[in-house]
């Protein structure tokens, strides 16, 4: 097998030898051949199809970590894990445009989205819950395992009082980890154990009883959800509660009464909603 130094692979591959020394180390394309005593490096002509991906995919933005993923892969599943990066990352350019624009708007003092924005009184109630301290990166699968385990709970309440609600007691970002605290309101008569006793199942859920309560409400449809399509509706809530003279006697909450897992984008499927004092 003939190898090539690596100054002569860099020049087959259009890479820096600083870079295939990077590769190197990360094991993403170890050379056919590492000298030990001088530490030289020899590649083979069969690589070179490899480290021009590598290279590829870097210019494409793609982490080193995803990288090794896709070399690792047949070339027709490599493919579909480049797809899937490449939807992710046109999804987070969507996000930071709409949120370029809510910051222009903003600054520049432009007219922002109004909203029809209504109270209700929501009765006294038993709320069973799990929090949890969470990255964005991390909750679906969250929400995909507690909501099944406070299903299971017993039976609920009906109509909107009923519906499982969010808690953002913090920013859930990649930088900021909330916490959340997802709710389901119960029947009357339903006070399931919690705790160590209870099993894994509710061991690290809370049971407690919400006063009645006034809450300012907008309804949402679901292309309105997610960050920053929320923003200007936590704006206008803020404004309206100032307008109003009305405090806020809690943080920000997502009530919700459709599924959105299946929920077509301009179909509505929940309320933001702010308690009242």
């Amino acid at each position: 097998m003939e190898l090539m130094t690596i100054g002569d692979f860099a020049a087959r591959t259009r890479l820096s030898a600083k870079a295939l020394r990077l590769y190197d180390r990360l094991g993403l394309l170890r050379p056919a051949q590492t000298d030990p005593v001088s530490g030289y490096r020899r590649y083979s002509a069969d690589q070179v199809e490899a480290a021009r991906l590598v290279g590829l995919l870097r210019r494409l933005g793609m982490p080193l970590a995803s990288i090794a993923d896709v070399l690792a892969r047949p070339p027709a599943g490599a493919a579909e894990a480049i797809e899937a990066y490449w939807a992710a990352a046109e999804a987070q350019t969507a996000d930071r445009r709409a949120l370029a624009g809510y910051l222009q708007a903003r600054l520049k003092g432009a007219d922002m989205t109004s909203y029809d924005i209504a109270t209700r009184t929501v009765p006294a109630r038993t709320v069973l819950s799990i929090s949890r301290h969470l990255h964005a990166s991390e909750t679906g699968a969250f929400f995909d395992d507690a909501f099944a385990r406070l299903r299971a709970a017993g039976p609920g309440l009906p109509g909107i009082e009923g519906c499982p609600f969010l808690i953002f007691y913090g920013e859930v970002s990649e930088d900021s980890d909330g916490p959340l605290e997802l709710c389901r309101p119960l029947a009357p008569g339903v006070h399931p154990d919690t705790g160590q006793a209870a099993g894994p199942a509710l061991a690290d859920a809370q049971v407690r009883t919400e006063p009645a309560h006034k809450e300012a409400y907008i309804r949402l449809a679901m292309k309105d959800l997610g960050w920053p399509a929320l923003l200007p509706a936590v704006d206008a809530l803020e404004a309206w509660a100032r307008q109003q003279g009305r405090a806020a006697a809690g943080p920000l909450r997502q009530v919700m009464f459709a599924d959105q897992r299946t929920a077509a984008p301009g179909t509505l499927v929940c309320d933001l909603t702010v308690p009242l004092r």
